[in-house]
């Protein structure tokens, strides 16, 4: 139901790190960032949830965005819709099937510049599914913050098809539409630490 949102986020995410890239490396703030989601209920409105467990290293090159890379893990069992029952069902086999596939993964493979637009393409996995997308982002920033320790804030977003990653459960209504949309929206606000 909210497979999608998951990362690719994934969202999540989350834009680089991996041997063959440079930069400084960066490790995500779980306490200051979000890999969000939300998918239509009933046709008629947004049910919206997060995951509460996930990581990442970010390797930044601010002079050439190009040799930057990232790698996001999130663990499905963490998805959280404010709903215990819904939350069960999600972790189900029905849905994320958390027992088996326990976590939900990005790696980069390149990231572009097309105009004014950022965007990162690398392996998504859900569900023991991988395919290949590619997510506009936006380095919003880099600060030291109070403490001495310099920090980068990314914001990125997609829309994915839960279908694709084989989780098809849902429900028809008579009018034709579904209890639950088939495309999900990510929203990934991130920030990270540099180490």
């Amino acid at each position: 139901m909210f497979s999608k949102v998951v990362l690719h986020a994934a969202v999540l995410g989350l834009f680089f790190a991996s041997a063959t890239f440079g930069g400084d490396t960066y490790q995500i703030d779980p306490s200051h960032s979000s890999v969000a989601f939300s998918v239509r209920h009933l046709v008629i409105n947004k049910v919206r949830g997060n995951f509460k467990e996930f990581s990442g290293t970010i390797s930044y090159d601010e002079a050439d965005i190009a040799k930057s890379s990232v790698d996001v893990n999130i663990k499905a069992a963490s998805i959280n819709t404010e709903n215990e029952g819904r939350d069960n069902h999600l972790r189900s086999p029905e849905f994320f099937d958390a027992e088996n596939h326990p976590e939900i993964t990005f790696v980069s493979k390149q990231i572009s510049k097309k105009g004014e637009e950022l965007v990162v393409s690398g392996e998504f996995t859900m569900h023991g599914v991988t395919k290949e997308v590619s997510i506009p982002f936006e380095v919003v920033g880099k600060i030291v913050d109070p403490w001495g320790k310099t920090r980068i804030g990314i914001e990125a977003s997609l829309t994915l098809n839960r279908q694709d990653y084989g989780v098809s459960w849902s429900n028809a209504m008579d009018n034709g539409g579904l209890v639950v949309g088939n495309e999900v929206r990510i929203e990934l606000n991130i920030e990270a630490v540099k180490q």
